[in-house]
């Protein structure tokens, strides 16, 4: 079995180690040389924005899935027309890539959403402001990740760099929420889905900086509905593979959908050390149609939190020693402030001391030196 991942990021370095086990030959289309995932020496450096360089990428595997949700709609096309497996299909993979299709497409479902507006002028950005208090969250529909093309706008004049580019934007209502949850599902083309336990995430500046699994006090109501949001979402848009839902609990206790991903997720890395099956190694499955693993928790909690900044392995020893029973993930990544260089877990049956020993091993490797 040989599966190519177009993208060569930390996300595609983390799809080795899996496909290794499982007897898969994994090809990498990455973008440079010193691209994370490009240990593996298997695939090719190119531009996954040319069709014919993908195509050609895409002759030696059976089937084609990403590290990302950039790839053009005009390349998947050419890669569908030539016969090769897709997954996400292009048509799925399409309203990951644009957030006003998104929106769209989710409403159709009749899924829960903050109140959206698709603004084509600052008249129009007034008009969603004076609606909502005075306030509003502004996105660009396409490329924006880790807080980039995401601004909080309370005077038309703070997006007016955006209207220049002359594309409609996404206004959504400034959402009150007790905390972010995401949840993390995978499903096959013949149709079988798993669902890992709903976890909590916590940002800062945008990034996604810790992810507790399962979340506090989601047992019941709130894990069910949760599940029951990315199921339906994953059938009725026929995902293939891992897609994870980002979601809101608000203060008046209801779950509404901030953002899609049709890939291993950021709020799935805990999977690797915490479930019985990684969300990598799932991924895998599904995309080739394989049975779905089982994704129960080895242990009562599992705490990720991502290290930003780095570098990672200078400090290594003293902070093993200080907490062994942590798994660090290197993602090989150049040092640089802010940037997600990499993870550790842990896990445990007792939450406070988790917590503690994941950030204690974090912090130490998380400053820039």
């Amino acid at each position: 079995m040989k599966v190519g991942v177009v993208g060569g990021g930390q996300l595609a370095r983390m799809m080795i180690p899996p496909a290794i086990a499982l007897g898969i030959e994994l090809r990498v289309l990455s973008e440079t040389d010193d691209s994370s995932a490009n240990l593996l020496r298997s695939g090719s450096v190119g531009d996954y924005r040319d069709a014919e360089t993908v195509l050609e990428f895409a002759r030696g595997v059976d089937v084609i899935t990403f590290d990302h949700e950039h790839v053009p709609q005009d390349v998947l096309a050419r890669l569908v027309e030539n016969g090769v497996a897709v997954h996400p299909s292009p048509a799925a993979l399409a309203v990951a890539q644009d957030k006003l299709l998104m929106r769209e497409k989710l409403a159709e479902l009749g899924m829960p959403l903050p109140d959206w507006a698709r603004i084509s002028s600052p008249a129009d950005l007034a008009a969603f402001l004076a609606e909502h208090g005075g306030a509003a969250v502004v996105k660009t529909p396409r490329g924006g990740y880790d807080g980039k093309g995401v601004r909080v706008v309370r005077d038309v004049a703070e997006v007016e760099d955006w209207f220049v580019a002359g594309d409609d934007l996404l206004a959504e209502e400034l959402v009150e929420f007790r905390r972010e949850l995401a949840q993390s599902v995978a499903r096959r083309p013949s149709g079988e889905i798993s669902v890992w336990p709903v976890v909590e995430s916590v940002q800062r500046d945008g990034v996604c900086a810790e992810v507790i699994a399962p979340a506090p006090a989601s047992s019941g109501a709130v894990a069910d509905l949760a599940a029951d949001i990315a199921v339906t979402i994953a059938e009725k848009l026929d995902v293939t593979g891992v897609l994870a839902v980002e979601l809101f609990e608000t203060t008046d206790e209801r779950l509404l959908i901030n953002e899609l991903a049709m890939r291993p997720h950021n709020t799935g890395h805990w999977t690797i050390d915490g479930s019985r099956t990684s969300q990598f190694e799932q991924h895998l499955r599904a995309v080739l149609d394989l049975p779905l693993g089982a994704t129960g928790m080895h242990r009562n909690w599992s705490v990720m939190v991502n290290i930003l900044g780095g570098p990672i392995s200078t400090r290594y020893a003293a902070v093993m020693a200080e907490q062994p029973t942590v798994k660090f993930h290197d993602y090989g990544k150049v040092a640089r402030t802010g940037r997600k260089v990499g993870h550790v877990t842990a896990i445990g049956n007792e939450l406070d001391e988790v917590v503690y020993q994941a950030r204690a091993a974090a912090v130490p490797v998380s400053l820039t030196e």
